[in-house]
């Protein structure tokens, strides 16, 4: 399909989506898995205890923004270090706006105003922790040998990437943001189950697909709240074509991050010791730089 809608905000939204997705990549000690795994327990588990939607959707879409720069410096860590809650919230803010130039603007200061609306909720739920410990297949195609990279990004880390995607692309489309971050957090129930063989494997599932993937989603939303089940069903529909503003955020932001994970594993092959030493000065200006470089110098580095 064709599509008549401008897509030409989405160049200026790729550097800061990039930067967003590193977050499957970063981990800290306080808690397992990437820093985008542990947003997406959270996430479900807010959901789950039947916080707004909007809320949820606004405020862990907000905190990815923030952890661009951040990385797992987060309001928790900020406070235990000495921080007040409105010095802690201010760190947040800056980090924020360091990054969010390219965003519309009715959102950005929506996402700005939702940042400390994020808080601790209860343990991930079992959906979660399965998603996240469930790898990702990666490049496919039939007929062709799998090509492995490591180390694979897990569902958890794709879905709540989308989730936020989508609610960042959602304005530049004319889509309410919400929706999409909900499509996003919840397309891939399936994988609860399904162990993913990527595109090969849904062609050799011939036509039983639809019946495994359909079965195994509605596993998934049946073990849920009634009426977060009602709400993700409707929402789940806009997967079915890219016509209604919030199913294009929607794929828009699933096929951004597939490529954008691409792109990450070839940068990643690609990186030499000169970018490292020159275009990001790994041995940084400061009191001992001199020293340092005296120090590579002899040892023929």
């Amino acid at each position: 399909m064709t599509t008549t809608t401008d897509l030409s905000p989405l160049g200026a939204l790729r550097p800061l989506l990039a930067e967003i997705g590193d977050a499957k990549r970063v981990r800290t000690a306080a808690a397992p898995g990437s820093l985008a795994e542990q947003a997406f327990g959270r996430a479900w588990a807010r959901l789950l205890e039947g916080e707004d939607a909007e809320a949820v959707a606004l405020s862990e879409t907000a905190a990815a923004v923030a952890r661009a720069r951040l990385a797992g410096i987060d309001a928790p860590v900020l406070t235990a270090a000495g921080l007040s809650d409105d010095e802690a919230q201010a760190v947040l803010r800056r980090a924020f706006d360091e990054v969010a130039g390219p965003l519309d603007a009715e959102l950005a200061d929506r996402l700005r105003a939702a940042l400390p609306a994020v808080r601790p909720a209860g343990p991930p739920p079992s959906l979660a922790v399965a998603l996240n410990a469930q790898p990702r297949a990666g490049a496919t195609s039939p007929g062709k040998p799998r090509v492995i990279v490591e180390p694979p990004e897990s569902h958890g880390d794709h879905c709540l990437t989308v989730a936020v995607y989508g609610c960042l692309l959602a304005p530049a489309l004319g889509a309410d943001p919400v929706p999409p971050f909900l499509v996003g957090m919840a397309h891939h129930l399936h994988n609860v189950v399904l162990p993913d063989a990527g595109f090969a494997g849904e062609v050799l599932l011939g036509g039983a697909l639809d019946r495994v993937l359909g079965t195994l989603e509605e596993r998934e939303l049946a073990g849920l709240p009634a009426e977060l089940a009602d709400r993700l069903r409707q929402v789940l529909a806009l997967r079915a074509d890219a016509v209604a503003p919030e199913s294009q955020a929607f794929h828009a932001a699933d096929v951004l991050d597939r490529v954008l994970q691409v792109h990450h594993h070839a940068r990643a092959a690609a990186f030499t010791a000169a970018q490292a030493l020159d275009d990001l000065e790994l041995v940084h200006a400061g009191p001992v730089q001199s020293f340092h470089l005296d120090v590579l110098a002899a040892a023929g580095l």
